[in-house]
């Protein structure tokens, strides 16, 4: 019987690789950082977005938006992997979420005004409006006990649009683009369009149902 061959290169990288990442991930987890200030940290960062788009740094603020939605999506991970995650985090990760996306919109709004741009900074209003309404239909959906992650619209191609829109805004530095606007309009029609999915998605997972349920005003759904 022959002797056994030597361990593959690859397979010593790849358990190396593993080691690491679970030593990385124990010490992270031992650490004082929590989900919470994770998800303050993205707040922090989309308020200098906004900031430096009402100083006409796109470029800038493109990045420091793309950041703070980085942040947004490690809190909800961090918060599973570390077993550090409340009911208060989930509520306050949803609710800055929604805050931040609407806030740099409100700074677009400003610029598209200052320019005299009036339907550009309108269907800003329009992108932050049903922004809101696909979050609110997907939980009151929820509320009612039915999924609702349908649509085209969600948050992370929200912020990739937008992004992309910032980054290469005219005067970004980015070459001759203006891409702001049509990424705005783009926002504004999408989440139109996914507010109705959801809503057609709810009604045909609820029809031929007896609701019991009395009107509460959506009280459930406002998370």
């Amino acid at each position: 019987m022959g002797p056994s061959a030597p361990p593959r290169r690859g397979n010593r990288s790849t358990r190396n690789g593993q080691e690491l990442r679970a030593y990385a991930r124990g010490r992270l987890i031992e650490s004082r950082l929590t989900p919470n200030a994770i998800s303050m940290m993205g707040l922090a960062g989309n308020l200098v977005a906004a900031a430096l788009v009402t100083q006409r740094l796109f470029f800038l603020a493109g990045v420091a938006f793309v950041l703070g939605s980085v942040m947004d999506t490690l809190d909800g991970r961090y918060s599973r992997m570390s077993g550090k995650g409340t009911l208060f985090g989930a509520f306050l990760d949803s609710t800055l979420d929604r805050i931040e996306e609407g806030i740099v919109l409100a700074a677009v709004a400003g610029y598209f005004a200052a320019r005299g741009e009036d339907f550009a900074a309108a269907m800003c209003v329009v992108a932050v409006l049903f922004s809101l309404m696909v979050s609110y239909t997907r939980a009151r959906a929820e509320a009612l006990g039915v999924e609702c992650k349908v649509g085209l619209a969600t948050r992370p191609v929200r912020v990739v649009i937008l992004s992309i829109g910032l980054i290469f805004a005219k005067g970004a530095g980015l070459g001759d683009f203006e891409l702001l606007a049509p990424a705005v309009y783009a926002i504004a029609a999408l989440t139109i369009f996914t507010t109705f999915q959801r809503v057609w998605h709810v009604r045909n997972e609820l029809s031929g149902e007896v609701s019991g349920v009395k009107d509460d005003g959506g009280a459930a759904g406002d998370v």
